[in-house]
């Protein structure tokens, strides 16, 4: 019989932290840390598999459920001495998501549950404080509206804003007791009005309508998009979260906050955190008011007067550390933390591994290391392949003027520039017209997760290290600036004021995530450079790889840089990327134009000396490693000339009449150029394009090794082969030049001859195609666009609703297809091996860059991954867990 309900607290759990994809992470860890004996108020967890079947049933629940959570229900209230609806000592609860992957701020929490007209009174009777008991109630009837009944959040703001207004109040801890009970009144009026009918007193419809409301809220659009952007799958469901409430709005002897165990957004081991007094935990994440710091250090270097909880609270503060430090040595990681304090008594209430920037992933890995905590291997897989891109980004030039608008809180590192948009909607327009913007916002919330993303950075004059804006720009690896209350941010107007200066939208501004500032204009960057702690983790990772990494590159810089980042050789060099500029166009529409063999190969004469001296270059730059060489592969549209300036231009070149080279144009134009005369088609078409880059690279390869002293095999790749005949034709070509090559130097040349696999018909048939090719490299960008018939650049126009359908998981062009594409990899493979067991199989696609399609690259026992530059590093990282991963499973 399935089981729904696991219930936790006073030194037990009927779960564990293993059971993380059934009880959701929180849930989990509830249940650790009350089995490690620390003070988790008491409650229970309802599974994920119960959202599963809510889902699959019409939203209705298992029969079982309703008796599990009121036994459930009975423990809890047994635990704390109390009553789920007991008019004299009434249990108050929390009803909060729980997925098993962290997702912060996306899906929905309601607090203070089981309040009613006649428990307040006695909640005020009991804790001999009215104000606290009211103002729990008011809190409770907004956040139990706003998520479960759909009244606007913003109407009850309103209410408290006109009240304060008209009392000249600044804080919510001002309102009296009385001034709560008349605002609820309003409240609850604004209910009955919304929706016809009074607010729910009966406490059973209150928890039922909460449990609903979360699972509901696991299909929202923002949880959507966040799933969408962090590769999450929707099948996976979150669990629901009941427990006993403490409270830190008991007076002044009570508060609540949010910590981590070293700081993420450097790595320093150092308790790095922020907590309110007299408040509740969504207080400190709404950023409604400033909080204060937690240790006294951290105090001191922001120069707050405000005392911290260290020097505040005592006790309380030492018996936190411990255990923070007994939770950091148990899952040996940093951990994310959240904690009440209810007049003097700690109360642990969440604890997670913390989201960190990359930069604090690479300095917590090693630190750990260091500390005995982690051994090697294990810190390999502490950091996440894609976060390395964000040591990759630039920051603000030392050099550079600043024009400082005004300062908040450093909440992301990073630093990036942009024009003002006020809205997540016009942040995600000015993405898809290719401009970059600064998303500026009195704070965010989760449905601004489409503008967080689609922005260069993020800007709040409200909210707190540890507000929604800056744990989510971490995650997304986003500079972000929070808490700039010099700011007035105008949304009527669209407008900024600051320091006697106002700035309208489509303004520019630059932040720096690291200082905090707010700059006017555009400010020079730098290119960062990487810390020892990323050569450290990455000695590690590149131990425990098996594949090699090569880039993708055609020109010296960018050889240059994925050299410097680690990669082994040059996987893909798209000859046709070195003929877009000045007189290589021109010599290429010339060579495409002409009529006649003669007049191909007098273009063809023209780029011979240019592309010798590319090649040279890069051999020279690889000093011996692997450079393999894509032979010409245009779409000839992207090279015919398109204005009658640039027809009059290759007219006069070739002293031809512009109206008949107007026409040879029209007659090569194609309904599908990317399914038309390319590739090998072309090379077959004209041998005499093949022989011309064959004699380049050959000479270019004598050239590099008498310059280097280091031997240079090139690898020449054939794109777009589907038949063996294809292959067999352009390799006499190029076997010829090299043998005319050598005959003319004296030089002895050493090379393979292999194809680009990324045509299904070439997978299937490459048993035969690999008598004659000596490498496969799977060309996954366009073996992606023949396999499922659809084009890359079109896609992005549908592919989102088939992800939000659940058609498909994750967009194709970004992860590779493991069942479709990759079973036709997976039998190139096994077929190619069948007649040259010794061939060299790799990939160059963009996929060669992702960390997914990376394990699945391992799984087939590729022996190489190609990527740009840039994500070299990724590449090294996420084959190395891969390898690693694929070892421990055996």
């Amino acid at each position: 019989m399935t089981k729904w309900v696991y219930g936790f607290g006073n030194g037990s759990a009927e779960g564990a932290a293993d059971m993380r994809n059934l009880l959701g992470g929180k849930g989990a860890n509830l249940a650790e840390m009350s089995s490690l004996g620390l003070p988790v108020p008491p409650g229970f967890t309802i599974t994920t598999e119960v959202c599963t079947y809510y889902y699959d049933n019409e939203k209705s629940y298992p029969p079982a459920l309703e008796a599990e959570v009121a036994t459930a229900m009975d423990k809890v209230g047994e635990a704390t001495g109390r009553k789920f609806g007991d008019p004299d000592r009434p249990l108050l609860v929390s009803v909060r998501s729980g997925a098993r992957a962290s997702m912060p701020g996306m899906m929905d929490t309601v607090l203070n549950l089981g309040l009613s007209d006649g428990t307040v009174e006695a909640i005020a009777r009991e804790s001999g404080d009215a104000r606290f008991a009211y103002d729990s109630y008011r809190r409770f009837i907004q956040m139990y509206s706003d998520v479960v009944l759909g009244v606007d959040n913003h109407e009850f703001e309103d209410i408290l804003e006109e009240y304060k207004e008209r009392n000249d109040l600044t804080l919510d801890t001002e309102i009296t007791a009385e001034a709560w009970q008349g605002i609820i009144e309003k409240f609850k009026a604004l209910v009955e009005a919304e929706l016809g009918k009074p607010f729910p007193q009966d406490p059973q419809e209150q928890l039922w309508g909460a449990i609903g409301a979360v699972f509901s809220s696991w299909m929202t659009p923002r949880a959507v998009t966040y799933r969408r952007l962090h590769d999450l799958p929707a099948s996976w469901g979150t669990a629901v979260n009941v427990q006993a409430m403490v409270f830190g709005n008991m007076g002044e002897n009570s508060a609540t906050g949010v910590a981590f165990t070293r700081n993420p957004s450097t790595g320093e081991n150092s308790l790095y955190g922020e907590f309110l007094v007299n408040a509740q935990g969504e207080d400190v994440v709404a950023g409604i008011r400033t909080p204060q710091d937690i240790t006294e250090k951290a105090r001191i270097e922001a120069g707050s007067s405000n005392p911290s909880l260290e020097a505040l609270m005592p006790e309380a503060f030492a018996e936190f550390q411990t255990y923070c430090d007994k939770l950091e040595r148990h899952y040996k990681d940093m951990q994310d933390l959240e904690f009440t304090i209810e007049q003097g008594k700690l109360w642990m209430l969440q604890t997670r591994a913390g989201k960190r920037t990359a930069k604090a992933a690479l300095k917590i890995a090693v630190d750990m290391v260091a500390e005995g905590m982690l051994e090697e291997e294990e810190a390999v897989f502490r950091v996440e392949p894609g976060a390395l891109d964000q040591l990759l980004h630039p920051t603000i030039d030392p050099k550079a003027e600043r024009d400082i608008l005004s300062t908040g809180l450093p909440a992301s590192p990073g630093a990036a520039s942009g024009a003002i948009v006020f809205t997540s909607d016009a942040a995600e327009q000015a993405k898809g017209d290719g401009r970059k913007v600064i998303l500026v916002r009195v704070e965010t919330s989760p449905e601004d997760i489409h503008g967080m993303h689609a922005a260069e950075g993020i800007l709040t004059s409200r909210g707190g290290m540890t507000s929604h804006a800056a744990v989510v720009a971490r995650g997304m690896g986003k500079p972000c600036v929070a808490g700039a209350g010099g700011l007035r941010i105008d949304y009527r107007n669209q407008t900024i004021n600051v320091g006697g200066r106002q700035l309208k939208e489509g303004d520019i501004i630059t932040i720096d995530g690291a200082t905090g500032q707010i700059l006017a204009g555009e400010v020079a960057m730098l290119q960062p450079t990487l810390s020892g702690d990323f050569g450290t983790l990455m000695g590690w990772a590149d131990r425990g790889r098996r594949m090699t990494v090569r880039t993708n590159a055609e020109t010296p810089q960018d050889a240059k840089v994925a050299r410097e980042f680690g990669a082994e050789g040059i996987g893909l060099c798209r000859t046709e990327h070195m003929f877009f500029e000045g007189d290589r166009i021109l010599a290429v529409r010339e060579m495409i134009l002409a009529e006649t063999q003669e007049g191909r190969r007098a273009a063809l004469a023209k780029l011979l000396p240019m592309q010798r001296q590319d090649f040279t270059d890069l051999f020279e730059i690889m000093h011996g490693l692997p450079v393999t060489i894509r032979l010409l592969d245009p779409p000839l549209h992207e090279f015919l000339p398109k204005t009658d300036e640039e027809l009059k231009d290759v007219a006069t070149a070739m002293g031809a009449d512009p109206e008949l080279l107007r026409d040879r144009a029209l007659s090569l134009e194609e309904f599908n150029p990317m399914l038309g005369h390319r590739g090998c088609r072309l090379l077959v078409s004209y041998p005499e394009i093949a022989e011309m880059q064959a004699r380049a690279i050959f000479e270019a390869a004598v050239a590099a090794a008498k310059a280097t002293g280091a031997p240079v095999v090139p690898e020449i790749m054939v794109p777009l082969v589907g038949l063996k005949g294809e292959l067999d034709l352009v390799r006499s070509s190029i076997e010829s030049m090299a043998k005319a090559v050598m005959e003319e130097t004296g030089a002895e040349l050493t090379y393979q001859v292999g194809t680009m696999v990324e045509l299904p018909r070439a997978a299937l048939k490459a048993a035969e195609i690999a008598e004659s090719a000596e490498f496969f490299s799977f060309g996954t960008n366009d073996l992606t666009q023949t396999t499922f018939g659809i084009s890359r650049d079109d896609a992005a126009s549908f592919l989102g609703t088939y992800q939000t359908k659940g058609i498909l998981e994750q967009d194709p062009f970004v992860s590779l297809d493991p069942e479709g594409v990759g079973e036709l990899i997976k039998i190139g493979v096994e077929r190619g091996r069948s007649t040259r067991p010794d061939i060299k199989l790799g990939i160059c696609g963009e996929h060669g860059g992702d960390a997914s399609s990376i394990t699945f690259c391992e799984s087939v026992d590729l022996d190489y991954v190609s990527c740009s530059p840039y994500r070299v590093p990724i590449a090294r990282l996420a084959a190395a867990q891969a390898a690693l991963r694929k070892a421990s499973a055996n």
